[in-house]
């Protein structure tokens, strides 16, 4: 087994329902769906989110699109119009949850590694233009 970031193998969205930050998974490769499911449990996401979720974390899965979404509830101070939070719209959570470390077969962590931090298309030899 290897450990990698969950950036490796999805991307993610985030927003806010009042209280309630919602979180949206998607996994870049539809091999990978099955480990996302058994991985990011409802338990396992309020675990890595600590003291930032006051209420339950709920999981939906949304099979034909590889993806999983979870609503944080009390995660937002009240809300974006009565919250002092510096994200009291959530937009950061999705960031936040794509740093959990997860645990995946050696051979997964060598198809996914970096694939969340660099674009496709990107090759080093080739200068960037401002």
């Amino acid at each position: 087994m290897a450990t990698i970031q969950l950036v490796d193998l999805a991307h993610a969205r985030s927003g806010d329902k009042g209280d309630t930050a919602n979180v949206g998974v998607i996994a870049y490769d539809p091999r990978d769906w099955e480990l996302l499911r058994e991985t990011l449990t409802e338990e396992r996401v309020k675990a890595h989110f600590g003291e930032m979720v006051k209420g339950e974390v709920e999981r939906f899965e949304l099979p034909n699109l590889h993806a999983l979404n979870f609503l944080l509830h009390g995660a937002l101070g009240g809300g974006g119009t009565v919250s002092l939070m510096t994200d009291a719209q959530g937009k950061v959570f999705s960031t936040a949850l794509l740093r959990m470390e997860v645990e995946v077969p050696e051979k997964v962590a060598r198809r996914a590694r970096g694939r969340g931090r660099v674009p496709a298309n990107f090759d080093p030899a080739v200068p960037v233009e401002p």
